[in-house]
């Protein structure tokens, strides 16, 4: 909601407190302002100035010379090329020196042989959008009425020295949708009275009766209608002061007659709507549900096909505007329009929502109708509206309101107690100052010792439950006047749980690791909802999906990643690590919804290290994959738990694969990608792993323990077996440890070598063993009686022979 602050002044006294003030405490009493604009404050030296003569360049077709009076002793010479330039308008002059908005400087010029001392200006140039320009003026100068004083202030006239506030108004606070509704605020707030409107009466000597009925079928959804007459309307430009305050609020000014029901909608809150009369074609309003299938062309020149749901203002036979969205284009007023029918009236809110998100047509009227309008004001917008087309348009009201009224809104009766108020906010506040807040809200309450019974006004549709009364007083005695507390009674400090710190852990260490922690939609397409699953599961369709690309549920982080290295390469990031922490679903048989897990996962390309200036590089492989996912299992505390098996999986390396388990149970994949899925994505060699959370997450991590520093020392042997070249290299290293017993405390490969020398189908592995006793030095006899079981264990369980 845009509030202008030199139009807030016409209902409550702003004297001694600037706009910024004034947001300040709006701000502070629960309604955010937003923002204060200051709309001309860049703009000095532009006056009103009289076009004395406007005659054609005579060395250019589309500029003119003007001689123009601007209040001065001499008039001066401007040269103008706007179109609609003439001798005898009142124009808003920049006189040289003057300054427009973006620190635009006029300066002395010359056009075309011919001098020009200052411009004449069009309202975009004087900072107003174009959008809210009125049609006549959108393009060319802006012409002010004859009445307009020479050299005056044209930024004062066209109130461009104005302050809007924008509030950012919650759903509960409709009541400020209205001009009335934010003076009831600020008054409440500054403690002053609000000075109303007044509504007008009807002046004609004919009844409205006799022009028109009014018959609603659809009670419910329009418990209110009331349609006025105003005759001999001369339809025409709205008085500058009006165009002005519909500006300042983003509603472009269009004619007398539209433009008052726009003024009233911004002022009482309440949307009407302006039929001309004459081609309703027929005396009758008639007020019911729309016909499946019906049509109707609306203000917009779009045809709509309605529904039953939806609310139509008929003529007896065919609809002439949807209510409470939009009027037609069978009934608009027009130039040559002279007899208006006002429509004023209660819908509900729910109704009118509806036929707006149908339709697609969000409107201002909509939006108030939509959150409620205050019951109680109603016909008098409907009277003060029908008043000023009198005033403005020439027009004759007739006698009387055509009304159909069914509306029973009782304004809204609330309780509460002293001690629940004192209680609820920690203040001692006493029943005068309680008692106080609600007459500044200008809420009828009674006191009963220390009980309150309110009676809200229907403006104020939020107030319904003790609670909005205590809102109520808490933000008028100010939020900040409320005590600073501790709360009493036992408490208990917070903190993460075991997952929250396990998924701290996990991405403090890839970060540290060096990966980047990436955020992927969870939605994904048909093809890759499936991709790289660890689970192999239906994919979860949504009903309506956004689009075909975001259909599926994810069953697997990966293909999301790949998107984001895939992203980050075209755009020359050729090394990148990526991790994220996040959710797939997984649709079991017979549940309705699917369940939850959450994954790592993360994805690695080009180079790992790169040390230019010692000439070194390290690019990804599998190892640095496997690595950093062994110092995470390390860092939660199950490395010792965890192995890796070789495997297959559809878009991945079938030679650089492996499973990850842990305790035997498959929980994770690692892998290169597949070269074909590198050159659909248009990838380097790219390296992916995902590994369950849950199953991690769970384990205990041990607790420190501390070793001393060995005093004994070590003895290494190192072997080299020859075996079959399908025995792999992990479970010949097993046999080594469980065949080793205690004193074999560590086993590494180091070499593997296959080609010349070597037989058909054989290999060799080379294994580096550490044999150490803490309690003692190591005999020859003691590390010969062990390692020898280990040659007898490998010879035995992988028929592996000692190198010669």
């Amino acid at each position: 909601m845009f509030v202008s602050y030199k139009w807030l002044e016409n209902y409550v006294d702003l004297s001694g407190v600037t706009p910024e003030d004034l947001a300040e405490k709006i701000t502070r009493s629960g309604i955010e302002v937003e923002g204060v604009e200051r709309t001309g404050a860049e703009i000095k030296n532009v006056v009103v100035g009289h076009v004395l003569e406007c005659e054609q360049h005579p060395d250019a077709d589309k500029l003119n010379i003007c001689q123009v009076d601007v209040g001065e002793e001499e008039p001066v010479q401007i040269i103008c090329g706007a179109p609609n330039v003439g001798k005898g308008q009142k124009v808003a002059v920049a006189k040289v020196g003057a300054v427009l908005p973006g620190n635009f400087k006029i300066k002395k010029a010359k056009l075309r042989g011919e001098a020009s001392h200052g411009m004449i200006c069009s309202l975009q140039e004087l900072g107003v959008e174009g959008k809210l320009v009125p049609k006549e003026h959108a393009d060319g100068i802006y012409v002010f009425p004859e009445d307009a004083e020479v050299g005056s202030n044209a930024v004062e006239l066209l109130n461009l020295d104005d302050a809007i506030l924008e509030l950012g108004l919650t759903p509960n606070r409709s009541d400020c949708l209205s001009m009335l509704g934010v003076a009831y605020e600020v008054a409440a707030i500054l403690d002053r009275g609000v000075k109303l409107p007044e509504a007008g009466q009807s002046s004609g000597e004919e009844k409205a009766s006799d022009y028109v009925t009014v018959n609603v079928e659809a009670k419910e959804d329009n418990p209110l209608y009331g349609a006025k007459i105003i005759k001999n309307v001369k339809v025409g430009p709205s008085p500058m002061w009006m165009q002005n305050a519909l500006i300042a609020a983003g509603i472009r000014p269009h004619n007398n007659v539209v433009d008052i029901t726009n003024y009233i909608l911004l002022e009482y809150g309440q949307p009407l709507h302006a039929f001309d009369y004459d081609r309703l074609g027929s005396k009758e309003i008639l007020v019911r549900r729309a016909k499946d299938g019906e049509t109707f062309v609306t203000l917009d020149d779009t045809e709509r096909t309605l529904s039953s749901s939806q609310l139509v203002i008929t003529n007896g036979e065919e609809p002439v505007a949807l209510a409470g969205v939009m009027g037609g284009a069978n009934s608009e007023v027009q130039n040559d329009t002279t007899t208006v029918l006002l429509e004023a009236a209660y819908f509900t809110g729910a109704i009118v929502r509806g036929a707006s998100k149908d339709h697609g047509l969000r409107s201002e009227a909509s939006t108030r109708y939509e959150k409620g309008v205050d019951p109680d004001r109603v016909l008098k917008a409907g009277e003060r509206a029908a008043a000023l087309m009198a005033e403005y348009a020439g027009g004759e009201v007739l006698e009387g309101t055509v009304l159909f009224d069914e509306m029973n809104v009782e304004p809204a009766v609330v309780e509460i107690t002293l001690e629940k108020i004192n209680a609820s906010l920690g203040t001692a506040i006493s029943v005068e100052e309680v008692k106080d807040i609600f007459r500044r809200l200008q809420f009828d309450v009674s006191v009963d010792g220390t009980s309150f019974t309110v009676t809200a006004p229907t403006r104020r549709g939020d107030i319904t439950i003790p609670e909005d009364l205590l809102e109520e007083v808490a933000r008028l005695y100010g939020y900040d006047n409320l005590p600073l507390t501790l709360p009493k009674g036992e408490s208990t400090p917070g903190g993460l749980n075991n997952h929250q710190l396990k998924r701290r852990t996990v991405r403090r260490y890839l970060e540290g690791a060096g990966l980047l922690q990436a955020i992927t939609y969870s939605l994904t397409n048909d093809d890759k909802a499936a991709k790289y699953a660890l689970d192999v599961k239906e994919p979860v369709r949504l009903l309506m999906p956004m689009s075909e690309e975001r259909s599926n549920l994810r069953l697997s982080i990966i293909p999301q990643l790949l998107e984001v290295v895939s992203y980050n390469k075209a755009r020359q990031n050729d090394s990148l690590a990526f991790y994220e922490v996040g959710s797939v679903f997984l649709q079991e048989s017979g549940e309705e919804l699917p369940m939850e897990e959450e994954h790592i996962a993360g994805a690695l390309t080009g180079l790992w290290h790169s040390h230019p200036w010692q000439g070194e590089k390290k690019a990804v492989d599998f190892y640095v994959a496997k690595g950093i996912l062994e110092g995470l299992f390390q860092e939660l505390g199950v490395y010792e738990s965890v192995s890796f098996r070789q495997a297959s999986m559809d878009g991945l390396h079938p030679g650089r694969t492996a499973e990850i388990l842990l305790d035997g149970e498959v929980i994770g994949i690692i892998g290169a990608i597949h070269p074909e899925v590198e050159k659909e994505l248009d990838l380097n060699e790219t390296y992916v792993f995902e590994v369950k959370a849950s199953p991690v997450f769970r384990y205990e991590k041990p607790a420190l323990s501390y070793s001393p520093i060995p005093r004994h020392p070590s003895i290494t042997r190192d072997i080299a077996l020859v075996v079959d070249t399908d025995v792999k290299a992990g479970d010949l290293k097993s046999v080594i440890q469980e065949a080793g017993g205690k004193l074999l405390k560590e086993v590494s490969v180091f070499d593997l070598y296959e080609g010349e020398h070597m037989e058909p189908g054989k290999k060799s592995l080379a294994f580096s063993l550490k044999y150490f006793d803490p309690a003692k030095t190591l005999t020859d006899e003691e590390v010969v009686k062990v390692h020898d079981g280990v040659l007898a264990a490998v010879k035995e369980k992988a028929g592996a022979e000692l190198r010669g």
